[in-house]
This record gives C-alpha cells, structure tokens and sequence, in this order.
C-alpha cells in the first residue's frame, strides 16, 4: 500500500493594536486558489528544520518582521483534507502579538483591522478566528496584554489594549486596581509621563509572573 504524501505548512496569525483596532498581518492573494483574497502569512516547512524554526523563518522572511519583537506561540494544528485543494496539506498555525508595528518591509504584506476581514483563503479565517480567542483569553489569566505595548507603558494604555482585544469598555478605576493589585504583573519604572496640559502618568513595565492571581475576567456581556 502507497503511503499518502501530505505537506507540512506553518500558517502565522500575528496580531497588534495598531490605530486603536485589533489589526492582523495579511496579504492579498494574486493567484489561484483563491486569488483576491487575504490570506495570512505562511509557508512550507523544510526538511532541515523543526517547527518553531519555521515560524521564525516564515515570521522573517515571508511577514518581513525579522528582529521585530513579536511573541509568537503555537496555537492549533490544522488537518481536515479539503483545507487546500492543491494537495494534501496539514499546518501547523502559531499566534504572534507585538506591540504596534510599522508597515511590513514586504510589499504585499499589509495591517488590516481584524473586524474588516471576511472571507479569506483557504481556512484562514477559522485560524485567524482561533487566535483571536486565544488572545482574548489569555489576556485573562496570563500578563500577555503587555505584549501589545511598548517596554514602559501606562496603566491607561494597558486598559486599552483589554478594551480593543475584547471588545469592550472597562472602568478606569476598577481596571487600575486589578492590574496593579496582581502580582508580578506590572512594575513601576519610577518616572511619569510627560505633561501636556493633564495630570502626568506613572510608567509600568511588564513584571515576572506567568499568571495573574487574581485573573483579569472578561465582562459579561
């Protein structure tokens, strides 16, 4: 009995808070299958290399983001048989966050803002989808939110990036007081923002924990 061939891809879902909206690295495709839609950044792995290498080079290369300070972790396997009707392929997605990034180096690479994107290629938009909930939960249990924002940041601006990625208003009070109650979860640098008229605002850093005790909930709405 033949053995069936089947490819190995890596497909990146690479998210950041870029003109107030959750945006994700796309690019639109000019050939077939598919040809006009977004798709997101992927490519075949190689024989000489493992997986993480592979989201690396994808990451460089293909979303031209080498060097960029992107948290990338595995999200989903992805399997079924008719996910591309080239051949017989199985990816292997991986979600990146990173704080707001300039335009890709690589032309066809694009932000777009998540709630704007539709129909996609292939099944990118059920992994894409995916790594948005990924991202909404971890936000509350895991200090990832800082991912988003730059090495110091205010507490206001770590509001916001919960408020885009879950889609919802916070109050300003009740959020400053789990943030900064959650251990190890915020530092203080010990300088303030510049003043520009309003009140000057402590400087955080992201602190040591790898799970927020207590946890961030999602409002129930």
């Amino acid at each position: 009995m033949s053995v069936p061939r089947v490819a190995v891809s890596v497909d990146l879902v690479i998210l950041t808070v870029r003109e107030q909206a959750l945006a994700a690295l796309v690019w639109r495709r000019d050939t077939p299958p598919h040809p006009g839609r977004w798709a997101l950044a992927g490519g075949f792995i190689r024989l000489d290399e493992d997986l993480p290498a592979a989201a690396a080079r994808v990451l460089a290369e293909r979303a031209g983001l080498a060097g960029a300070p992107v948290h990338l972790e595995q999200l989903q396997t992805y399997g079924y048989p008719d996910r591309d009707p080239r051949q017989r392929v199985v990816s292997v997605a991986y979600l990146g966050l990173a704080p707001d990034l300039p335009a890709p180096t690589r032309a066809q690479m694009s932000w777009q803002p998540v709630a704007a994107l539709g129909q996609m290629a292939f099944d990118h938009a059920r992994i894409l989808q995916d790594g948005v909930e990924r991202a909404r939960a971890k936000l509350e249990y895991t200090p990832l939110a800082a991912a988003f924002c730059r090495d110091q940041f205010t507490v206001a601006e770590l509001r916001r990036v919960y408020e885009i990625v879950w889609g919802t208003p916070l109050d300003p009070r009740n959020f400053h007081r789990k943030v900064t109650g959650a251990e190890g979860f915020l530092v203080p640098v010990g300088s303030v923002t510049a003043s520009a008229g309003g009140r000057p605002a402590q400087l955080y850093r992201r602190g040591d924990a790898d799970l927020l005790h207590p946890p961030m909930l999602r409002p129930h709405r």
